[in-house]
């Protein structure tokens, strides 16, 4: 299958990791962003053929890992509301909040609904006028543009019972936060990054990533998804850093260009603006997320619902929970002592155990606990 078998050809891996290895002449440690990228590297066991030098860390690309306690508390008291039917992805239902999860509320008679995309819950709204539907809209500037179009297409339709929870975020802001707080705290620094690729194929790499790349002094080289993908993004960021160069480099050209895509980025800039957002396990980060923009107030659950954002109940994260500091690239999975122990999918506590994007999820699945560390 092309783009497939092409892209996991062990050939063609062995032939990189070997350009890899003759290229590495001193230790270097890589970030890659994104936690689609996460799992790969866990799942083709890529850390294992990487040479010793080369360290890799994962980092805060999770969307669902991301959002706010304050965000899925207050998307919990909206699918309790007896008039209201909550929308969203799946991956959201066992993410844990304050007082519970989506599938607690919905076990608790909540109408809790799983989309595949925000244009269901626009359709929702129109065959059930009676009710208000509420869309739980997360994600990175990938998802962003399709709860644009949504809210745009309500909005044309006159669609007044439908309201958007949206905790949409910004991934460069929270890359300068990251890199500068590691540098300040002395946790060691961050060499090169790996980029989302999927994140740069709808706002391009022509922007804040020079920028980045130049504060920091750090090759930021886009990359793609599968093997090969990783393993040419990989050697050409060793490369850069051997050579002494902190560049952006697309190695993910068959789908990223450097102006990303226009149609989908104007889609975002008519619907959202710029706001400083809070991150979990990250803190409020400036200009890190979306807001809805004046002219879209009356779709903003929070207006709608001022009655449900109140005090969360019950503390905000386990404390055995140490997902801050893997969303950091401070904690490796592995190196949790409730990873596969107090902390499984079926009971996570946190969520990058619960999110396929989520790194925690990678490790149980891709590199479980051993025998001999279980109770």
């Amino acid at each position: 299958m092309k783009y497939v078998a092409e892209l996991r050809d062990p050939a063609a891996m062995r032939g990189l990791l070997d350009r890899i290895a003759a290229r590495v002449t001193r230790p270097w440690t890589i970030m890659e962003i994104c936690g689609g990228q996460t799992h790969a590297i866990v799942e083709h066991g890529l850390l294992d053929l990487l040479p010793p030098e080369l360290h890799l860390v994962h980092g805060p690309g999770c969307p669902v890992c991301v959002t706010p306690v304050a965000v899925l508390e207050r998307a919990r008291r909206l699918a309790l509301h007896p008039a209201v039917t909550l929308h969203t992805f799946g991956d959201m239902l066992r993410v844990p909040g304050a007082a519970g999860d989506l599938l607690d509320a919905r076990a608790h008679g909540g109408d809790v609904r799983v989309v595949l995309s925000p244009l269901d819950a626009v359709r929702a709204a129109q065959a059930e006028p009676e009710r208000t539907h509420a869309l739980l809209a997360v994600g990175f500037e990938t998802t962003a543009p399709t709860t644009a179009l949504a809210v745009e297409l309500a909005a044309r339709l006159g669609l007044e019972n439908l309201v958007v929870l949206a905790s949409h975020v910004r991934v460069p802001p929270a890359l300068a936060q990251l890199l500068g707080r590691r540098r300040e705290d002395g946790a060691g620094g961050i060499d090169g990054l790996l980029a989302a690729g999927h994140v740069c194929t709808v706002e391009g790499f022509e922007g804040a990533y020079p920028e980045l790349a130049a504060r920091f002094g750090v090759p930021v080289v886009v990359t793609g998804f599968e093997p090969v993908d990783l393993l040419r993004g990989l050697l050409a960021c060793v490369a850069q850093l051997e050579e002494g160069r902190a560049e952006v480099e697309n190695a993910y050209a068959r789908a990223v260009r450097p102006e990303g895509n226009p149609h989908a980025r104007a889609a975002v800039e008519r619907v959202f603006e710029i706001a400083d957002v809070p991150w979990r396990g990250l803190g409020v980060l400036p200009a890190g997320g979306l807001a809805l923009r004046p002219a879209f107030t009356r779709f903003d659950a929070a207006a709608r619902f001022p009655d449900l954002a109140g005090p969360a109940e019950g503390p905000a994260e386990d404390p055995r929970c140490r997902a801050a500091e893997v969303l950091q690239g401070l904690l490796s999975p592995a190196a949790c002592p409730e990873l596969g122990r107090a902390c499984t999918p079926e009971h996570p506590l946190g969520a990058p155990m619960v999110s396929t994007e989520g790194a925690c999820a990678a490790y149980h699945r891709h590199r479980p606990v051993p025998l001999g560390r279980r109770p």
